[in-house]
């Protein structure tokens, strides 16, 4: 029988969905599951957006220009404007969603065994990517005391190797909520110009700062233009996951013209996610008003009930609808298993993502789970109370 690639069997699953089987066999025996465990939104798409695809009188769905349809990357540009991202239409690629993006932006800058520093915890696909274009990717730990925090940029300085091509980070950050000062940036671009390397950053809540903190942009800093890749997605900004419509930004022309080749081997983007989102264009400041504040209180409710569990640490985020917490217990993935496979309260139970399939580094992240934030008040009071006696029933319980 043939053997499967070796890339094959080092990809990771995914921490977020590897549990979905136990959760399944949960919601057939009957209980009632809030899920916390994936960034999907309740927040309905805009009307604008769902309307421009349902409206479409297009006769034929034909293949788009492998960089997106230029009125959509035209109209994109002016939207980054909006944010003080000097960009043009030439300088956006439109991708099948952030993934597509980011999975493009590793080929292109990366050669095979070269390495890319990122701080984790960070978003669990990164390692699949990674994995996928035979890039190493070089942890530097952030740590919940901090607040997750950027690490000195000494400890940065440690990791740089020959090898060594770029950094990456995500800003707001998933999975911890975490958003960058100026300064912390301005650390990390002149680091990336000491050592002339990328500066890749997922930039997809941008829309989700909160507290009246500014959000910054890799493409706000000044003499790294040649070195910055930004990358983006409307699956948050308008909770329209399912388009699967991404851009690969950056105003170097090298770099952009050696990705549109990847973009032209996939032929082109999805056409009516792109019709959808040239549409969302045209979304109205009170729909991210209001989005915002519904956040903001699901963000306070949450971290105010964890942080009132005993022994349960979890720092406020500042951004996109994450957070991690460290809870009292011996292993994540063993808790987050045992609450869809042995625990209900009240015909309910929680699913949470566990932290391990965040980190790089081996043993990181065993008592600490990521939370999503994505329900309403009422399903998030539930959810809470359930994870409350949950801890407390957990025969892994550790103090």
């Amino acid at each position: 029988m043939p053997i499967i690639s070796n890339k094959a069997h080092n990809m990771p699953a995914s921490p977020i969905r590897k549990l979905v089987p136990y959760a399944e066999a949960a919601k057939k025996r009957g209980t009632k599951i809030y899920h916390l465990n994936i960034g999907q939104p309740d927040i309905e798409t805009p009307e604008v957006m769902l309307n421009a695809i349902k409206t479409s009188d297009i006769k034929v769905v034909e293949y788009s220009h492998s960089a997106g349809f230029e009125s959509y990357r035209n109209k994109l540009a002016q939207y980054y404007q909006g944010f003080k991202i000097n960009v043009s239409g030439s300088d956006i690629i439109i991708t099948c969603g952030g993934s597509e993006a980011l999975s493009i932006a590793f080929m292109t800058c990366f050669n095979n065994g070269d390495e890319v520093i990122i701080p984790e915890p960070f978003y669990a696909n990164y390692n699949g990517f990674a994995t996928a274009a035979d890039v190493a990717i070089k942890p530097i730990r952030s740590t919940i005391e901090s607040g997750f925090a950027l690490p000195p940029i000494s400890e940065f300085e440690k990791l740089i190797t020959p090898k060594t091509k770029g950094i990456m980070i995500c800003n707001p950050g998933n999975p911890t909520g975490y958003l960058y000062s100026r300064q912390e940036l301005e650390q990390l671009r002149d680091l990336v110009k000491k050592h002339d390397l990328y500066l890749l950053s997922d930039e997809v809540y941008r829309e989700f700062c909160y507290d009246g903190k500014e959000y910054v942009s890799v493409m706000h800093l000044e003499g790294i233009d040649d070195n910055v890749i930004l990358l983006d997605s409307i699956s948050k900004r308008y909770s329209a996951c399912g388009a699967r419509i991404g851009a690969l930004i950056s105003k170097n022309k090298g770099f952009m013209a050696a990705a549109l080749k990847f973009a032209q081997a996939r032929l082109s983007p999805p056409t009516f996610g792109q019709i959808g989102a040239e549409a969302a264009l045209a979304t109205p400041q009170s729909y991210f008003d209001k989005v915002q504040k519904e956040y903001v209180a699901r963000r306070n409710f949450v971290i105010d009930a964890l942080n009132k569990m005993p022994d349960v640490v979890c720092p406020k985020p500042s951004g996109a609808f994450y957070c991690i917490a460290k809870l009292p217990i011996d292993n994540s993935d063993k808790f987050c298993q045992w609450l869809l496979e042995d625990f209900s309260h009240n015909g309910q139970t929680v699913m949470m993502a566990p932290a391990t399939g965040f980190y790089s580094t081996p043993g990181a992240g065993t008592n600490e789970v990521r939370l999503a934030y994505v329900l309403n008040l009422e399903d998030l009071k539930n959810a809470m109370e359930c994870l409350a006696e949950a801890l407390k029933q957990y025969p892994g319980r550790s103090n």
